[in-house]
């Protein structure tokens, strides 16, 4: 396969060539490193959602929006679709990077985790990249500085002019986007905690409704992860059978039926305090090939109503 952060690379300098279309904006900082605010102070949408997408999935998959209805109201969907779920989902979009340093936090994804390959996921894949150039995708409510990317550069041994952050708020459109996109790696992670091979899966596909965005990051977690606890649909094609599909979508979790803000605050708000069985999708589909068909979970559109706001 191809350099991850290659594919990567050709997306994001899409994304400079349509900056103004797509309403984002580039900035190059002291390092040489480029920033490419998709929705911190710039205004990003839909489609730079899409884009941002794609990038986290270093174009392994094919993502696409379409128009849905819940609770009887339209209501935008993003749909994902991989052949190379292992790779794609855990060895890239998976956001599996925490970004701490004196002036900054957040979450990282995308392939540069595959330069440094220290999470458990790229043992079990057999992956890590190689690369001259790399790409972190950053979720923050403010814009990586230098010091940031001194610490991606350092651990994926790259220069730091080679460095490219695109960042968005969660609290953002493009952050309602990519976190609906996640559906299909909820579902990819959750068999991988629980014993499965990712390498049996074979394909994924993922849909769920797009947040109506909240600026306040709290509020955007808890809609963001709502929409895929009680919105997200997932098939699964996997090469072997095993004895815990059923715990695959969020209805197997004891916090099932209860909002994500609410589960979060009564965890006094850290994530090492939750359960990982939260965050998973609400509906599974998973084929056995030459084998059973599992139908596991539901969706619950009343619960994403109230979630939404749904006047």
């Amino acid at each position: 396969m191809d350099s991850l952060n290659r594919m990567a690379v050709e997306l994001v300098d899409e994304a400079l060539d349509f900056a103004d279309e797509l309403n984002l904006a580039a900035y190059e900082l002291d390092s040489g490193a480029t920033v490419v605010d998709f929705g911190v102070d710039a205004d990003g949408g839909i489609e730079a959602g899409m884009l941002l997408a794609e990038i986290q999935t270093a174009g392994l998959a094919t993502l696409q929006t379409g128009m849905g209805r819940l609770d009887g109201s339209p209501t935008p969907y993003v749909e994902l679709t991989t052949d190379h779920p292992g790779v794609a989902l855990l060895g890239s979009q998976k956001a599996g990077w925490e970004l701490e340093t004196e002036h900054f936090s957040g979450l990282g994804s995308g392939p540069a985790r595959a330069l440094v390959g220290e999470e458990r996921e790229f043992q079990a894949l057999g992956y890590y990249d190689e690369f001259d150039l790399t790409v972190l995708c950053v979720e923050s409510a403010t814009l990586p500085d230098d010091e940031v990317v001194a610490e991606v550069a350092e651990r994926a041994n790259v220069n730091e002019q080679a460095v490219y952050l695109p960042t968005t708020a969660l609290g953002s459109t493009a952050g309602s986007v990519t976190a609906a996109a996640r559906a299909a790696e909820l579902a990819v992670f959750r068999l991988f905690e629980l014993g499965y091979d990712p390498e049996h899966v074979k394909s994924a596909a993922g849909s769920a409704p797009v947040a109506p965005v909240g600026y306040d990051e709290t509020e955007a977690m808890g809609r963001t992860n709502d929409a895929l606890a009680y919105g997200g649909e997932v098939h699964l094609t996997v090469a072997e059978d095993f004895d815990r599909f059923e715990e695959v979508p969020s209805s197997a979790a004891d916090e099932f039926g209860r909002p994500f803000a609410e589960v979060f605050a009564d965890a006094d708000y850290d994530f090492y305090e939750l359960d990982e069985s939260v965050f998973a999708p609400a509906a599974v589909t998973v084929d056995v090939l030459d084998g059973p068909t599992y139908a596991l979970g539901e969706t619950r559109e009343d619960l994403l109503a109230a979630s939404f706001d749904y006047q």
